[in-house]
């Protein structure tokens, strides 16, 4: 698909569909008691303020870099895809042509109320806490790291999951312990390291480095734990090229870290509403979502 052929979607409205939630950049629909509607829009959110400006392809890139995931990740554990077509519920024409390959069928399944974050690399809240006492989230580290260096081993460290607003507070284990208890938390732990590991080698192949993601899991009926949300995308991962990647440094990205630093720029308070973002700015980071996806899912 040629990036210019179709218009940003910055927000959805289908027509006999009920709307659960609006997110920061997904909207999600209620199919029937057992599956949802997930449709990634072009929408973009930095600092948790979603930017007034969509970025083009970029829902697009974020649903197919999951799909991606997804499919690859299922010997390591179950996923949210129904496989089922959307078409099978979306008839309308128009409505269908908006959402191809932005939305995707998905069961209801309860989100646990943690991100799963993983940390390769010393980089941003981190590399701010490693500097500061030595460690990241508690987790002792051997002195003289410099930014941005690999850690001896990829570290779990969870967060809260904010409310609308807020930022995600990173939290003891122990307290991701008491929240989910400790077996589903030991699981959860073990599953990300796994998914990181495996994720960052295949990206390694491909030129690029996860410096640090994050996920998002939910369980079924029978308590058995289910990958859900995005997976390992520009959104809730850092992407740095193997080309330019230099540690001392905050390295050049394929995610959304070049907004970020245009903003850093601003004399913006970081509280909505967000600034207009230039036609540049829109530009540059479209093709770094469009060469994120090129990059891992070549083949």
């Amino acid at each position: 698909m040629n990036p210019s052929s179709a218009a940003p979607v910055f927000e959805t409205q289908l027509a006999g569909l009920k709307l659960l939630h609006r997110g920061k950049v997904r909207d999600i629909y209620a199919l029937d008691a057992d599956l949802m509607l997930i449709v990634t829009t072009d929408r973009l959110s930095a600092f948790d303020v979603v930017m007034p400006d969509p970025i083009p392809e970029k829902g697009r890139v974020l649903t197919e870099i999951s799909n991606f995931w997804f499919e690859r990740t299922r010997h390591l554990v179950a996923n949210q895809l129904a496989d089922i077509p959307v078409e099978h519920f979306v008839t309308d024409p128009e409505e269908r042509k908006l959402l191809k390959h932005r939305a995707i069928v998905v069961k209801r399944l309860r989100a646990l109320p943690i991100e799963a974050v993983v940390r390769g690399y010393v980089i941003g809240s981190g590399w701010k806490d490693y500097q500061r006492t030595g460690a990241i989230c508690g987790i002792e580290l051997p002195k003289g790291l410099r930014q941005a260096d690999r850690l001896p081993e990829p570290i779990f460290t969870p967060a809260t999951k904010a409310a609308p607003g807020s930022h995600d507070e990173n939290v003891p284990f122990a307290a991701m312990a008491d929240t989910v208890g400790a077996s589903l938390a030991e699981q959860v732990r073990r599953t990300a390291l796994e998914l990181y590991a495996f994720a960052a080698r295949h990206a390694l192949a491909r030129g690029i480095i996860i410096a640090d993601t994050k996920f998002e899991f939910g369980v079924d009926g029978h308590q058995h734990l289910v990958l859900i949300d995005e997976v390992l995308t520009p959104d809730s991962s850092r992407f740095w090229p193997v080309a330019s990647y230099a540690p001392g440094t905050s390295p050049p990205s394929f995610d959304k870290q070049f907004v970020r630093d245009y903003l850093e720029t601003l004399s913006w308070d970081k509280r909505a509403p967000g600034p207009r973002l230039p036609p540049e700015v829109v530009r540059r980071t479209s093709e770094n979502y469009l060469e994120a996806l090129r990059l891992l899912t070549a083949a």
